[in-house]
C-alpha cells in the first residue's frame, strides 16, 4: 500500500497516490452504508415479532453493542501498531503485532462472554430493573443465544483492522456483505416463513458474526501477505508487542466503551419527556448515522494511512494526509448532509409520526445535520489522527471529560431543568460538546505533542 524512499537523518517518507487511497477509502464508504442500510432492514423486520420482541432485542443490543463498541476500538488501536511498523520497515514485528491483535480479542471477548452468562441473571434484573414477564422471558431468550455473538464480530473486526492497514479495505466490505446477507436473509426466512419470535432474530446474528470471523481469520491465513495468521501451535507471546498494542488499544477501547455509555444515560433522559420525545430521538439517530457514516469511513481510512507515517518518522506527511483526507470528508458529508436537508419533508412523510413528533424530529436533524458538516470532523477525525500517532491516552481522556461535562451534564441542564427536552440534550450533544471537542483536539494537533507519542522498540 505504501511507496517509501529513504528520507534524510534516517528517516523513511511515506507515499500514498491518489489511486490508492480510493482504493482503501472506497470499501470503507460502501461498508459503513451498508451496515446502517442493514441495521434499518432489521428493524423493520423486528418491528413485526410484536412489542415485547422488540422491548427484548431493544435491551439486549444495549449491552451487546458496549461490548462490540470496545472491541472494534481494540481492534483500530491495535492496527495501529502494525501499521506503525509497517512505516518502519520492520516487517516481522508489524506481521508479530497482528497475531498478538488477534489473540487478545479472542481471549477478552471470550472472557467477557463468559462473564456475561454466568452473571445472566444479575445483568436481567439489575440492568434492566423491573419489567413485564413476557418481556423479560423474550430478553432472556434473547440474551442467550445473541452474547454467543460477541467473540464472532470481535475477531471480525480485528480482521478486517488487519486487512485495512495492508490497504485492503475491499476484503472487509466483502466479507461484511456475507455477514450482513447472512443476518438479513436468515431474519427473513425465520420470521417470515417460520414465524419464529425473538429467536428468530437472535439465530442469524449469531450464524453471521462467526460466519464472518471464520472467512476473515481463514484468508488471514494466506502467508503471502504482508501480515498473516501463522499456525497458533507455533505462537509465542511477545510481552514488548502486547504492550504496545495495549498502549493504544486499551485506551481506544475504554473511550469508546464510555461514549455508548454515555449514550445509554441520555436515552434514559430523553425517555422521561414523553413519547414524542421518544419518537423524535430514534428518528434523529437513525438519520444521524447517515449524518456521519462518511466521516466515520475515511476516519478508519486515514488510521492506516498515519500510522505508517508515523511510524516512519515522516510527520510531514501525516499532516499532509490529514489535511488531503479532511478536505475529502467535508466535501462528502456536505453534499450527504444538504441531500438529506432537502429530503426532509419526504423523510418525514415515510415516517408517518405525530405532528408534534415530526416537528421535534425535523429541528433535531437540523441541528444534528447541519453541525455535522461543520463540527464532526475536527472533533472526531483529529483523535483519529492522534490515535494513529499513538496518542490514545490523551484522546480518552478529553473525549471523557468533555462528554460528561458538556453532552452529558448540559443535556440534563438544558434539556431537564432548563425545559428545552430532546432538543436540549441534541444541542448539548451535537454544538457544545463537538465545539469543545473541537477546540480541545485542533490546540491537540497543532502542539505536536502527538509525535512524541509512537510505539516503542
Amino acid at each position: 500500500m505504501t511507496m517509501q524512499t529513504p528520507g534524510i537523518a534516517g528517516k523513511k517518507e511515506i507515499s500514498f497516490t491518489n489511486r490508492q487511497l480510493v482504493a482503501l477509502i472506497a470499501p470503507l464508504l460502501a461498508e459503513q452504508l451498508l451496515a446502517i442500510m442493514v441495521g434499518l432492514a432489521d428493524s423493520l423486520m423486528v418491528s413485526s415479532v410484536g412489542d415485547a420482541s422488540i422491548s427484548a432485542v431493544s435491551l439486549v443490543d444495549s449491552i451487546s453493542n458496549l461490548m462490540i463498541y470496545i472491541f472494534s476500538a481494540m481492534a483500530a488501536g491495535g492496527a495501529a501498531v502494525a501499521g506503525q511498523y509497517i512505516g518502519r520497515r520492520e516487517q516481522e514485528n508489524a506481521n508479530s503485532a497482528g497475531q498478538h491483535l488477534v489473540m487478545l480479542l479472542g481471549g477478552t471477548s471470550l472472557l467477557f462472554t463468559l462473564l456475561l452468562y454466568l452473571f445472566k441473571t444479575a445483568v436481567l434484573t439489575t440492568v434492566f430493573g423491573r419489567i413485564d414477564a413476557d418481556v423479560m422471558a423474550s430478553t432472556d431468550k434473547y440474551y442467550s443465544i445473541v452474547m454467543a455473538s460477541i467473540p464472532g464480530i470481535a475477531l471480525y473486526n480485528g480482521g478486517a483492522a488487519i486487512f485495512r492497514t495492508m490497504g485492503r479495505s475491499d476484503v472487509s466490505l466483502k466479507v461484511s456483505l456475507l455477514m450482513n446477507g447472512i443476518n438479513v436473509s436468515g431474519n427473513a426466512i425465520l420470521i417470515f416463513v417460520f414465524h419464529m419470535d425473538v429467536a428468530g432474530v437472535a439465530i442469524p446474528t449469531l450464524v453471521s458474526r462467526t460466519v464472518a470471523a471464520a472467512v476473515i481469520l481463514s484468508l488471514l491465513c494466506n502467508k503471502k501477505l504482508a501480515l498473516h495468521l501463522s499456525d497458533v501451535r507455533a505462537f509465542r507471546l511477545n510481552t514488548r508487542l502486547l504492550r504496545n498494542i495495549l498502549y493504544i488499544g486499551v485506551p481506544s477501547g475504554v473511550e469508546n466503551g464510555m461514549f455508548h455509555l454515555g449514550r445509554l444515560i441520555l436515552f434514559s433522559l430523553v425517555s422521561t419527556f414523553g413519547t414524542a420525545s421518544i419518537v423524535a430521538n430514534a428518528i434523529g439517530n437513525t438519520l444521524g448515522n447517515f449524518h456521519c457514516f462518511a466521516g466515520s469511513a475515511i476516519g478508519l481510512g486515514l488510521t492506516t494511512v498515519v500510522s505508517q507515517c508515523v511510524g516512519a518518522g515522516d510527520f510531514d506527511a501525516a499532516r499532509y494526509y490529514m489535511r488531503k483526507l479532511t478536505y475529502a470528508a467535508y466535501a462528502i458529508m456536505a453534499a450527504v448532509n444538504l441531500l438529506l436537508i432537502a429530503l426532509m419533508p419526504l423523510i418525514m412523510r415515510i415516517y408517518d409520526v405525530s405532528p408534534e413528533a415530526e416537528k421535534l424530529a425535523v429541528t433535531v436533524a437540523l441541528i444534528h445535520g447541519i453541525s455535522a458538516i461543520f463540527l464532526w470532523l475536527p472533533s472526531f477525525m483529529i483523535p483519529s489522527f492522534l490515535r494513529a500517532a499513538g496518542d490514545a491516552s490523551f484522546t480518552m481522556l478529553a473525549s471523557m471529560t468533555t462528554m460528561w461535562l458538556c453532552r452529558v451534564l448540559f443535556a440534563y441542564i438544558f434539556g431537564k431543568f432548563m425545559g428545552y427536552g430532546v432538543v436540549g440534550v441534541w444541542v448539548a450533544h451535537a454544538i457544545l460538546d463537538w465545539t469543545v471537542r473541537s477546540i480541545v483536539f485542533i490546540l491537540r494537533y497543532r502542539s505536536g505533542k502527538w509525535t512524541t507519542k509512537a510505539i516503542r522498540g
